[in-house]
């Protein structure tokens, strides 16, 4: 056997020493993705066969034989290791697992609750990215507040909405902060420590603004309403009253773009200006009115109307009437006596006179509705919207499919103008979503523009010659590959003739030194 090593290394060295340079690489490059190849099987045949559940392992004996209980009802196959950790079967299992027990507060309290994305893993997805980077910036500011002398404990909750493509879609950062204060300390009566941990946690995460911070103590007292302590001045009260007229135009913008960026596209819809003048007085109206009084109800099974109404009902009723025509018998006394009537009534007896009184007093009542009303903090007073769409961009191609490029390589592209009769229908969509009325003086204008893409066409073509690139590249490794297997293969059948021919010569050789 030894002799046959011996002469196996013999030949090999007789062999090395007759090949040129071009065939010692190639014999080296397939000996070395040979053992390359063998060490990732190796790598990968070594790996484990189950993941673990939770990254930390669990001290507690209750926690872990609930956990341990609740998976032994689901059937799934689990391992429990000396250090207490559980393991399973594989991924699948370990998501299906976590999801349950976290929806049955299973999760040990004291488990750091993402400890679930600490599992090593192959590959990273962009979810698991943002987590780690929300958990890091969490940590961070959980350590910057706890740097604090007035600080005992904290705890820090961020909600980071996924980014979207526009500005006016994108979803507000928001942050809750449960602070636990040091004996004897003032941070709870403290205005301006509570103002600092305010301005510490809008600084250390981006986006954040003071509204959207809520910061309570251990009893749940919410720390960071220092502003209603105080009187709501003038700047204030203008203040929200633009940022109440930038939500608005906001809602209107994001009811007008959910719309029409369906219709036309994302990126052909633009909205130049959008201005709400809205009347911020407040006013309070008090109504008065009065209407007849409905003795009879209308019946309504009966085809024709039987109300009855009276425009009131009298409540009281009092009549006078007096008449009197002529003076009368005025009586003077004995004969030959003065009598004892008046100088002024004397003159007046024995003639005629008519006199006449009628008086008619009369109490009515009606219905009657007294109405306090407080009109709303804000009216619109006028809107006025001005729009432009863009037409579209289509690629040229010849007749085989293929795309056509100008002479500086890049691409021919033909423009459609948005028709006039579009333009009319987006007109009248946008008055129907902000409530378009004239008599207010509303104005809405929707305009053809052609938007610069040059940029964008830019990128377009190097990103196509990019990808042309990358084709020819691959092409070029793929022909490169398979011109090393030819060449691996006549190399072979070259060593094999060379091996035969040498064979034979040695045999002739043997003949003629046995002749």
């Amino acid at each position: 056997m030894n002799e046959w090593f011996k002469k196996l290394i013999e030949q090999f060295k007789n062999l090395w020493a007759k090949w040129s340079v071009t065939q010692k690489i190639i014999l080296a490059s397939i000996a070395g993705v040979v053992l390359v190849a063998f060490i990732l099987i190796i790598s990968f045949s070594a790996s484990p066969s189950m993941v673990q559940l939770i990254g930390t392992p669990i001290r507690d004996e209750g926690d872990l034989s609930r956990i341990v209980t609740r998976l032994a009802q689901e059937g799934a196959r689990y391992q429990v290791t000396s250090d207490s950790r559980i393991l399973v079967a594989d991924e699948n299992t370990a998501r299906k697992m976590r999801a349950i027990l976290i929806r049955e507060d299973l999760i040990p309290i004291q488990t750091d609750p993402w400890s679930i994305f600490d599992i090593e893993r192959w590959t990273l997805t962009d979810f698991e990215r943002d987590v780690n980077l929300q958990r890091a910036i969490t940590k961070n500011l959980e350590q910057h507040i706890l740097a604090l002398d007035d600080v005992d404990a904290v705890s820090v909750t961020l909600v980071v909405p996924k980014k979207e493509l526009f500005v006016e879609d994108q979803e507000a950062v928001t942050a809750s902060v449960i602070l636990t204060p040091r004996p004897f300390s003032d941070l709870l009566e403290n205005r301006k420590k509570i103002e600092g941990i305010v301005k510490v946690i809008k600084f250390a995460v981006a986006g954040l603004t003071d509204d959207n911070i809520v910061i309570t103590d251990q009893n749940g007292i919410q720390l960071n309403i220092y502003d209603e302590l105080r009187d709501v001045d003038r700047i204030e009260i203008a203040r929200r009253e633009i940022k109440t007229k930038k939500d608005l135009e906001q809602q209107y913008k994001r009811e007008i773009f959910s719309a029409l960026r369906q219709i036309f596209g994302q990126d052909r819809v633009q909205i130049v200006k959008l201005d709400i003048d809205l009347d911020m007085s407040k006013k309070t109206v008090n109504t008065e009115e009065h209407f007849p009084v409905t003795m009879k109800k209308d019946n309504p099974r009966t085809p024709f109307d039987e109300t009855q109404v009276v425009p009131s009902i009298t409540l009281s009723k009092e009549t006078i009437n007096e008449s009197f025509k002529g003076t009368g018998f005025n009586p003077e006394g004995p004969p030959g006596q003065e009598g004892q009537t008046p100088p002024a009534y004397k003159d007046l007896s024995n003639l005629v006179g008519e006199y006449s009184k009628a008086s008619l007093i009369q109490n009515e009542v009606v219905n009657k509705t007294n109405t306090l009303e407080e009109k709303s903090p804000w009216r619109i007073d006028r809107i006025s919207l001005g729009m432009a769409i863009d037409g579209m961009w289509k690629r040229k191609h010849d007749e085989a499919g293929n795309i056509l490029f100008e002479p500086d390589g890049s691409i021919q592209r033909e423009y459609i103008p948005v028709a006039d009769e579009d333009l009319a229908k987006a007109k009248a969509l946008i008055k129907d979503a902000i409530g378009y009325s004239q008599d207010r003086g509303d104005s809405v204008t929707v305009e053809h523009i052609r938007f610069d893409r040059t940029l964008q066409f830019a990128q377009e073509d190097a990103e196509l010659r990019r990808q042309g690139q990358l084709r020819n590249t691959i092409l070029s490794i793929i022909i490169g590959i398979g011109a090393i297997l030819v060449a691996a293969i006549v190399f072979r059948l070259i060593s094999k003739e060379m091996e035969r021919r040498r064979r034979l010569r040695e045999e002739e050789l043997a003949r003629q030194h046995q002749a």
